[in-house]
């Protein structure tokens, strides 16, 4: 019941960061969206991973027009032998949808960044393809999505040489310390909190309260990384009322005045 009337009472809630076109809702996509839509979640932002998803990106954007708001970019994990093919692939969709005549349009450059969690071979090329698509970001005046996992320095590294009001975004699924906070918010990043804020040694709960809510966005990360009490589970994007109840006990304000500040945060990262 109260999910219902928090929707009817208009409360609009943005998951800026969902993989609604992954495999994992094949069975019921359209089941997970109206979930969530039914609860307040009205718009979804949505990362890139490599070329062989676009399609099914265009897919869901084309089914949900007044929802979905794709982003176009190359997923560090995905940056592999042929990442120069792949980044090609990036701007000549940026070039299309953006300087043609297509009334579609793209809202971000994302998800990039640097992930050492899983391989530490193409470090290098990680670096070159972040640096790439941020001065891609700048061409066309867009935010920038960051995916960082075991990577603050290097990450920060790049961000510093290419730091400057044309520089800003969200940095996504945010787990680093308050001084990672800090530093990440100086360099116009808004900072992106899921599911790990609910877990018990998600520890950024500790000092979240010390951060202002203007810095701050909701994300579900779907299908990763549920909140509890779904952890381990399939995420998907109607959990964010999970993470909105989470957020209303460390800063200890109504879901609703969350639900407010981080919808327009979203407002002036992706402009719409």
């Amino acid at each position: 019941m109260r999910a219902k009337f928090n929707y009817f009472c208009g409360m609009i809630l943005t998951d800026t960061h969902t993989h609604i076109y992954s495999e994992s809702f094949d069975e019921d996509q359209d089941q997970m969206m109206q979930r969530a839509i039914e609860i307040g979640v009205t718009r979804f932002f949505v990362p890139s991973i490599d070329s062989t998803y676009t399609n099914a990106m265009y897919n869901i954007e084309s089914k949900y027009p007044e929802n979905v708001f794709l982003m176009m970019g190359l997923h560090p994990t995905h940056v592999k032998e042929n990442y120069k093919d792949e980044l090609k692939h990036v701007g000549d969709e940026l070039e299309k949808r953006l300087n043609g005549d297509l009334s579609k349009t793209f809202y971000a450059v994302g998800e990039i960044g640097i992930d050492l969690y899983w391989d530490k071979t193409f470090l290098l090329e990680q670096k070159e393809a972040f640096r790439y698509q941020i001065q891609l970001a700048k061409k066309y005046k867009l935010p920038i999505v960051i995916h960082c996992r075991e990577s603050f320095e290097e990450v920060f590294e790049v961000l510093e040489s290419e730091k400057g009001e044309d520089l800003f975004g969200i940095f996504h699924c945010f787990t680093g310390t308050i001084e990672d906070a800090h530093r990440a918010i100086g360099y116009n990043m808004k900072l992106g909190i899921g599911g790990v804020v609910t877990f018990k040694n998600g520890k950024i709960d500790r000092f979240l309260d010390q951060i202002s809510l203007h810095h701050i966005v909701l994300e579900t990360d779907a299908p990763y990384l549920a909140p509890t009490p779904y952890r381990g589970k399939r995420n998907e994007s109607s959990y964010l009322m999970n993470i909105l109840e989470k957020l209303s006990e460390v800063y200890q304000k109504p879901i609703e005045e969350i639900a407010a500040i981080t919808t327009q945060n979203s407002k002036d990262v992706f402009g719409v």
